[in-house]
């Protein structure tokens, strides 16, 4: 690149970082995730404002390569920490309750997904028709973790019993959701070899049966203090970057390796280095790279070509979305004894999808899988039913009830409910 090119993406990450900031903080002063203004401050610098007059001056051809490399990188970072969420003590004590739901509201909107994708099909022609049909499934049934867990933080949920289910269940979703994921790429990439795809199952035992243990002792063994949390992280590192090039080599994206290294890694909160260097970079992930990541993905939607027809679509789509995502929660948690007032709080919480939902889409559209118009709509049913999240919240559970159920729940644990006994902690009962 010239000093030219150079000078031109310096200021195209000004314009990107100062968009998100200020769309970001727009949306949180409107009560809504900042990431769903984010997301549309990458929108607004694409070609829906304009004709895109704006967009071609910003994001010159010379320093689009660039823009996308930087995203790559932002959206690999990013599913390093969603992978580092997967935690399987979230399901100490509701395991079966979590599974079960999440089952639920993952096969439910996969399979009126794949249904809509069998209309869909006709005026979305593709050459990877089977492809389509369980992609389009597959993004029916993501819900967003790290953008749920920012909504239960920010409604007081994060510590109530309703709010740890639906986390423990959005956490099972995600893999299950990942894994159809990478069953789709591996099908829609005709281009790898397939005795590579074929390591992909052995790879995943390798890392769950015999990395994870080995950095569970090597990490323990480590003396607290910087010197040990620098070598903690250096060592995260390279298993990073190691792992998602180990999977892109395979011809699935690097965004499952760097997922499933995040999933290995054990906690180590007591290194000092370790446990402040991570969050410092997870930040410095969603202050510049992510939002790069939207303005990449920005870029490809146009809803300003949006006709009747197209917009017909949209609503068939809003419609399975989020019928079949509220449908499968709300059944699995009341087939397991939940109340109704609980399991129509899961299913809204469910129906976030955010960011996880844009990373979904683009691989899809990278994979051509899908087109323009309907990347771009899928888009739109991502943006709305995170947003309608928090709006359904405060009617379905408001702050009276978030304050009685933390209130029951601390005094089940004053009274010892959760103290186990024979058969070990039990889990804190929803309250009526």
């Amino acid at each position: 690149m010239t000093v030219d090119g150079w000078g031109r993406l310096l200021v195209a990450l000004v314009a990107v970082v100062a968009t998100a900031r200020l769309c970001g903080a727009l949306a949180r002063r409107l009560g809504q995730p900042p990431v769903i203004g984010e997301i549309l401050g990458g929108i607004l610098l694409g070609p829906t404002l304009f004709g895109g007059v704006h967009t071609n001056l910003l994001f010159p051809a010379q320093i689009r390569p660039s823009l996308t490399i930087l995203a790559t990188i932002g959206v690999v970072l990013f599913m390093f920490f969603v992978g580092l969420e997967v935690d399987p003590g979230r399901l100490r004590g509701q395991g079966h309750l979590a599974t079960s739901v999440s089952i639920a509201a993952v096969v439910l909107p996969f399979g009126l997904g794949a249904l809509l994708a069998t209309y869909l099909v006709a005026r979305h022609p593709t050459a990877h028709r089977v492809e389509f049909v369980l992609f389009l499934g597959t993004a029916m049934a993501v819900t967003a973790f790290p953008v749920l867990a920012r909504i239960l933080t920010d409604k007081g949920l994060l510590h109530t019993p309703i709010g740890g289910l639906a986390l423990a269940s959005a956490a099972v979703g995600d893999v299950i959701a990942w894994a159809l994921l990478a069953v789709v790429v591996t099908l829609a990439d005709g281009g790898a070899d397939p005795w590579r795809m074929l390591l992909a199952v052995p790879y995943v035992l390798l890392m769950l049966r015999v990395v994870r243990p080995l950095l569970a002792r090597s990490v323990g063994r480590l003396p607290t203090g910087w010197l040990a949390g620098a070598g903690a992280l250096a060592v995260t590192s390279i298993g990073l970057l190691a792992s998602a090039a180990a999977t892109e080599w395979m011809g699935l994206h690097a965004i499952f390796g760097a997922f499933l290294f995040g999933v290995v890694v054990p906690a180590r909160d007591d290194v000092v280095a370790y446990a402040r260097l991570l969050p410092t970079i997870e930040r410095a992930c969603s202050f510049l790279l992510l939002p790069v990541f939207f303005v990449v993905a920005g870029i490809k939607v146009d809803l300003s070509a949006l006709d009747g027809l197209a917009l017909g679509e949209l609503s068939l789509i809003l419609l399975v979305a989020i019928g079949g995502k509220a449908g499968g929660a709300f059944l699995g948690a009341r087939l397991n004894g939940l109340r109704a007032r609980h399991s129509v709080v899961l299913a809204i919480l469910l129906n976030a999808r955010g960011l996880t939902e844009l990373i979904v889409l683009t691989v899809g559209l990278e994979l051509g899988v899908l087109d323009r118009e309907l990347f771009s709509l899928m888009v739109v049913m991502a943006l709305v039913t995170t947003a309608m999240t928090g709006v359904l919240l405060r009617w379905v559970y408001p702050e009276e009830r978030v304050r009685r159920d933390l209130a029951v729940r601390d005094e089940m644990a004053r009274s010892g409910s959760d103290s186990g006994g024979p058969g070990g902690p039990r889990p804190i009962p929803l309250p009526d």
